[in-house]
């Protein structure tokens, strides 16, 4: 960003950032950096089959990563471009499929799925798919915005042209990873409990965060965010969370 506006959010930003480090630190986890770096890693062992689905361009291994695990690596996604343009070697095999519909073979160990199940119409039929794929014994691992956010109810509002060029005027960073349509169906903590156990699931961890930077360009508004989170949170416990994480065993 240049010029007077970009100096602006990013002062915006600094001044939302110092707010942030007076509240308790369950409060300023990101929950997206989280999973990848805390939450998924001990569910998956050395030479796993994992499936990542709807990791597209943005897979949570790198190839070192990946090497140095020993894992092989599935890349499963409904659009064949953003698989491409993940980096070479990430993938060992790439399947194009809408998990809504796909049905695997039960050969995986593990399955990822971050930031996508915001994004389907039927919840429970992807969750199938992910069962599908997955072996007795399995672990699905999920990273999900909740519906309950703020931000899920604006991005429910806002049409897709005007969030991407939101996005790309206050968080270029994110722009390429961010502003596909939401759908939020049944996106919450209680309501995965549910649907994971009809579908032959057990549930093993769960992690609500607290966090998001969506209002943070505009220090005001990021204050009155978080005092509305905060009285949502006395209220209502991980109801009132901004994203959660999941790891479920298949039965």
């Amino acid at each position: 960003m240049r010029g007077l506006p970009g100096k602006f959010i990013e002062f915006n930003k600094s001044l939302s950032e110092r707010f942030d480090e007076m509240l308790p630190a369950e409060f300023r986890v990101d929950g997206q950096a989280h999973f990848r770096e805390e939450f998924a890693p001990p569910h998956i062992s050395k030479g796993a089959l994992v499936y990542d689905v709807g990791g597209g361009k943005h897979p949570l291994f790198s190839r070192e990563e990946k090497a140095r695990c020993g894992l092989r690596v599935v890349g499963l996604d409904i659009d064949e471009g953003e698989l491409l343009r993940a980096p070479c070697g990430v993938y060992d095999a790439t399947i194009r499929a809408d998990i809504t519909r796909y049905r695997g073979r039960e050969d995986a160990d593990v399955v990822i799925c971050q930031a996508l199940l915001e994004h389907v119409d039927d919840t429970p039929a992807a969750l199938a798919g992910l069962a599908s794929i997955l072996q007795k014994g399995g672990v699905a691992l999920l990273f999900t915005p909740s519906k309950n956010s703020l931000y899920a109810r604006v991005n429910l509002l806002l049409p897709v042209k005007l969030k991407r060029k939101l996005l790309r005027l206050l968080y270029p960073e994110l722009a390429d990873k961010s502003g596909f349509p939401g759908r939020y169906h049944r996106c919450t903590l209680s309501d995965f409990e549910e649907m994971a156990h009809g579908q032959g699931f057990a549930v093993i961890r769960k992690k609500a965060y607290f966090y998001s930077g969506y209002f943070s360009f505009f220090a005001p508004l990021h204050v009155l965010w978080r005092v509305w989170l905060w009285v949502f949170y006395l209220l209502s416990r991980e109801r009132a969370a901004e994203t959660f994480s999941m790891a479920l065993r298949k039965k």
